[in-house]
């Protein structure tokens, strides 16, 4: 694949696994270059916590710190293949897909990344409340 060849990415959602909400069932990929994003949390340049106790304020850091995660490695939200998504609480679930949908919103080409979202305990801060790791590819 040239260097300068977009990645051969393929979302399906075969009609037996039914369709799912907001992500793909099975992402297919042909990549020059894999990118792995280490679980982002709610925090700011400085460390500090965005949103002690405010989930919607922490979803929406975690994307932002995702998208900035993305641009350093020369991406964009478009090339996201995966994420793994902790919750401290699934009642924050409805939460979580409103920042989502906006982060993928303005994606062009559409993105919609295989999605793996489980219930922990707690996180590595007593504070988080979400995080986030995601694996990415491009040419």
């Amino acid at each position: 694949m040239p260097d300068d060849a977009p990645p051969s990415i393929t979302r399906i959602n075969p009609p037996e696994l039914g369709a799912p909400p907001g992500y793909s069932q099975v992402v297919d990929v042909s990549a020059g270059r894999i990118i792995f994003i280490a679980g982002q949390t709610a925090v700011d340049r400085n460390g500090n916590v965005v949103g002690k106790g405010d989930f919607a304020r922490q979803a929406i850091q975690v994307f932002r710190n995702l998208a900035i995660a993305l641009e350093a490695a020369g991406c964009t939200a478009a090339n996201l293949v995966k994420l793994t998504v902790y919750l401290t609480d699934m009642d924050n679930l409805s939460r979580y897909r409103e920042a989502r949908n906006s982060f993928f919103a303005s994606v062009t080409p559409a993105a919609a990344p295989a999605v793996t979202l489980v219930e922990v305990a707690k996180l590595y801060g007593a504070d988080f409340m979400i995080e986030i790791e995601a694996i990415a590819a491009t040419s």
